[in-house]
């Protein structure tokens, strides 16, 4: 034995809830995807360097999303408010590790849809359906000190602060602390 592990794909799926239908990006998303991308405030936590540019959509939901689900590493996903089919947001998962079965999430919202909690019910369920019907343990997600609205996400979504990891991510304007928030299935079954 060599001790190798097999890269696992990302599981396709999807999940919906009475608000949004959170599914894999298509390339029809594209245009709405660049547009959400594009908005002033989500550039602004962005959990990239600037000097990656402006992300751009065709990219996202072909060539980027296709890697990282074949990479094991992750998906990209669509946030489509289901009264009206639009697409609101994207959700992508990332710093998969296969062994300890844990995952991150991250998200942007369209801003005419924030505040009404679209966010929160995105990320929680695709949490749920992570943990329950994918076997993962752990989800995590990682917010830039000073971002009150993800903060309000998290908190929403039922996961749990653990934490500051001092220096350890990119914004659009430099490196920054990352608080870490998570949610384990332990934490499904607290309330009942």
């Amino acid at each position: 034995m060599t001790g190798h592990v097999a890269v696992r794909r990302f599981p396709s799926l999807t999940v919906s809830t009475p608000r949004v239908l959170v599914r894999p990006v298509e390339v029809a998303d594209a245009k709405a995807i660049t547009e959400v991308f594009m908005d002033k405030q989500t550039q602004r936590w962005l959990p990239f360097p600037r000097e990656f540019g402006q992300i751009e959509g065709i990219a996202w939901c072909t060539e980027t999303a296709q890697e990282r689900r074949d990479s094991g590493n992750g998906d990209h996903y669509a946030v489509v408010r289901r009264e009206d089919d639009r697409l609101v947001g994207c959700l992508w998962t990332k710093r998969t590790d296969w062994v300890a079965k844990v995952t991150e999430v991250s998200y942007v919202i369209a801003p005419d849809t924030r505040g009404f909690g679209v966010a929160a019910e995105a990320v929680d369920a695709l949490a749920i359906a992570l943990l329950l019907e994918h076997g993962f343990q752990r989800v995590e997600l990682r917010v830039a000190p000073g971002n009150t609205a993800s903060r309000r996400v998290a908190e929403k979504a039922g996961f749990t602060y653990e934490g500051l990891l001092r220096n350890a991510g990119h914004v659009h304007s430099g490196r920054v602390d990352l608080e870490v928030w998570s949610l384990v299935k332990a934490d499904l079954h607290a309330g009942s």
